[in-house]
């Protein structure tokens, strides 16, 4: 029986190159995305690559709860699930409303990986032994680290906020590793480290995404991230692809990949049990399972 794959944000980037890393590895994968012309071009080179198993787009707004809940209900039709990938990430200069209401990062970057997740356990579960693979970020090193509200105190700065989010996400990675050990659903994070893509090219460029004090040294951040935002989108996907196919992971749980494709030490704020509880309120208080 065949083994299907998820990606989201999978027609471009490094998204499209773990599902082309997940295709070769024998899964028939489906990509999300936006936009249906990139997901029929993603479908057409995943398929020239490895036509074994056909890939297919499903098109979602990620950004929105209801359709992330629609998107859950697509993907559990078709069966049994052994990878889900949640690629999808974004980063904004200014502050931004999802369509929900919600500052745009956080519902993004961590509340709709959260949901799909949460609504695609009894497809894992019904896969096993299956795993789960968030894509994570150094930026949480930058991040606030209070949860009591979607918005933590001060201004906005798009490269905190988005590692804020991130760090949400992070700790509901670990604390989802843990409530589902021993039911054959492995949980991964990834981190690509960092890649020329969608997100990063002008984003990284623009001063505003950092606080006033990094804003003075602006010429040295952004040659830092115009380091760290160069490297080829094949080469970042290869944490997501390891921690998503690796032999030597299986069994295993709650292990972060790092740029270079191998276990990592865990951000340790990450793995704050408190932090992890203020996550999960206000995760499931913002993104309630059912709509209404």
């Amino acid at each position: 029986m065949k083994q299907t794959a998820v990606v989201t944000a999978g027609t471009a980037g490094i998204g499209l190159e773990t599902a082309l890393g997940l295709a070769a590895a024998g899964f028939a994968v489906t990509v999300v995305g936006r936009d249906a012309e990139r997901g029929a071009r993603a479908v057409e080179r995943i398929n020239a690559a490895a036509p074994v198993n056909p890939a297919q787009f499903l098109a979602a707004d990620l950004a929105s709860l209801d359709a992330v809940r629609a998107l859950a209900d697509r993907i559990a039709a078709d069966g049994p699930l052994a990878v889900l990938v949640n690629n999808v990430g974004a980063m904004f200069a200014d502050r931004q409303d999802s369509v929900d209401g919600i500052e745009a990062s956080f519902a993004v970057n961590h509340l709709s990986p959260y949901l799909l997740t949460e609504l695609l356990l009894s497809a894992l579960q019904s896969g096993a032994p299956s795993r789960i693979v968030n894509v994570t970020s150094g930026a949480v090193g930058v991040a606030k680290r209070a949860f009591d509200a979607v918005e933590p105190p001060g201004g906005y700065y798009g490269f905190h906020w988005y590692g804020r989010a991130k760090l949400a996400n992070l700790a509901y990675t670990l604390e989802l590793a843990g409530r589902l050990d021993g039911t054959g659903v492995s949980v991964f994070a990834a981190d690509p480290g960092g890649a020329a893509t969608d997100m990063t090219n002008g984003t990284m460029n623009d001063p505003k995404i950092v606080s006033p004090g990094l804003r003075l040294l602006w010429p040295l951040v952004r040659r830092k991230f115009e380091r760290a935002t160069s490297g080829p989108a094949s080469v970042a996907a290869k944490p997501s692809i390891f921690a998503a196919t690796d032999g030597s992971l299986t069994g295993r749980t709650g292990i972060v990949i790092g740029p270079q494709a191998h276990p990592v030490a865990r951000f340790r704020p990450a793995t704050d049990p408190r932090i992890a509880e203020a996550v999960r309120h206000l995760s499931q208080r913002l993104a309630p399972l059912t709509a209404g």
